[in-house]
């Protein structure tokens, strides 16, 4: 009951809004701006909170900030700003507060202590060598031979432990920094990346993100049915088209988004062996539905034999025994038939494969659109590392990001003072 009262919840949200907005989202510099910069004293009725109490705001109001940014996506949908009820889903890699020597894999652990187990047989044979010439090597250079080996041997000391907790861990990956992020392989940067999976959903229109969620999921596999019915939600809309990249295929994702009301654009990964190798794919063969049956590049009937089921999933079983006296036989199979497995619901993937032949600008369409917020993002953030840790907390950050991205592209499309009216209203 005593004290000064606490800063007001607004006050605080808009300093962090003026810094994400203007590239300065550290509680430190946000401090500093308080303190000197006209628009911010303006903006906080000269204010100036301490970088503790700025941080602490983020740390502690994850919720309330993911609020106002749910709130902000529902005004812009009265605004009628997703008429178009087309989305574009596509996720990035951000970096973590975490380096790559501080996250530890089995196959990391593996490749260190062969290196340490290297640099252990160099540094003995040198020490071996010196003992032989012992007059004419320096003392001090002995001396510094033991020293890398302590710590080497420490090392691998250290090595032997991690591998124990990588083996205990669910996902076989430990990371000592942020325990919540994850090594996983950018596409655009060629390497592997520690930090964090971001989702995104995008209207096709005006550019805004619909929808996000920050994941350390390492693939984008099982993220197009929950980033779609997120997008469903907030654009009130259930009859959704939805464009993805290829990283996203999956049967059964495809089979649920249909389920739930949306239409799937997505093209079909480039998974063949056979193909590979220089043989027919599964795509040179057709499927007949009336009739049940595949017609081979050589015209021969291949029909069903039997039903099985792997992962969960029902396979159909399709060969011909003409493939024996068959002349292309050699392009198409090493053994006695030519077999293919049809799953239950491939009639579902067909029917999209139909939809992205008669509509192929729909992946241009959803390059333009996904990858220019994720583009400006990341130019705001600087191409560095999230600031906090833990999944919650980069939530968070990752909110007033998307916050700040989407109050600024709404004000470019209507202008400050339709969209000031529309926030009173």
């Amino acid at each position: 009951d005593t004290g000064r009262p606490g800063y007001h919840p607004a006050t605080m949200l808009k300093l962090y809004l003026y810094g994400y907005l203007n590239r300065v989202p550290s509680s430190r510099r946000l401090e500093r701006e308080a303190q000197r910069n006209l628009e911010v004293l303006w903006l906080t009725s000269r204010l100036a909170p301490d970088f503790k109490t700025i941080a602490d705001f983020r740390r502690d109001n994850g919720p309330a900030i993911k609020a106002t940014c749910r709130q902000f996506v529902l005004l812009c949908r009265k605004l009628n700003l997703f008429a178009d009820a087309v989305v574009a889903i596509d996720g990035s890699k951000f970096k973590a507060v975490n380096a790559r020597d501080k996250s530890y894999t089995q196959s990391v652990i593996q490749r260190r202590m062969e290196q340490a187990e290297a640099s252990v047989a160099r540094y003995l044979a040198a020490l071996d060598t010196a003992d032989r010439h012992d007059p004419g090597v320096p003392t001090a250079k002995v001396q510094r031979l033991r020293e890398k080996l302590d710590r080497l041997r420490e090392q691998m000391r250290h090595l032997r432990e991690m591998e124990k907790v990588v083996a205990a861990s669910p996902d076989k990956q430990v990371s000592l920094t942020d325990p919540d992020a994850r090594a996983m392989t950018s596409s655009g940067r060629g390497s592997t990346v520690v930090g964090y999976n971001v989702q995104t959903a995008v209207d096709t229109t005006h550019h805004l993100i619909v929808a996000h969620e920050v994941t350390n999921a390492t693939s984008d596999r099982a993220q197009l049915t929950p980033m779609g019915q997120q997008a469903q939600e907030a654009t009130g809309r259930t009859a959704l088209t939805v464009l993805a990249d290829r990283g996203y295929f999956s049967g059964r994702q495809i089979v649920a988004c249909e389920k739930a009301g949306m239409m799937p654009y997505m093209p079909k990964p480039y998974t063949s062996g056979a193909k590979a190798e220089g043989r027919f794919g599964k795509q040179d063969f057709v499927y007949v539905p009336g009739e049940n049956v595949y017609r081979c590049p050589a015209g021969e009937r291949l029909t069903w034999r039997f039903d099985s089921v792997e992962n969960g999933m029902t396979l159909h079983s399709y060969w011909t025994d003409a493939c024996g006296t068959c002349a292309l036989k050699p392009d198409c199979t090493t053994g006695q038939q030519r077999r293919i497995k049809r799953w239950e619901h491939e009639g579902v993937l067909d029917a999209m494969q139909r939809r992205l032949d008669q509509l192929p600008q729909a992946m241009i369409l959803r390059r333009q659109t996904v990858e220019h917020p994720f583009g400006t993002i990341k130019a705001w953030m600087g191409s560095t590392h999230f600031l906090t840790r833990t999944l919650k907390r980069v939530s968070t950050e990752m909110s007033l990001q998307v916050l700040a991205y989407n109050m600024k592209r709404v004000i470019a499309i209507l202008g400050v003072r339709p969209l000031m009216e529309a926030i009173r209203a």
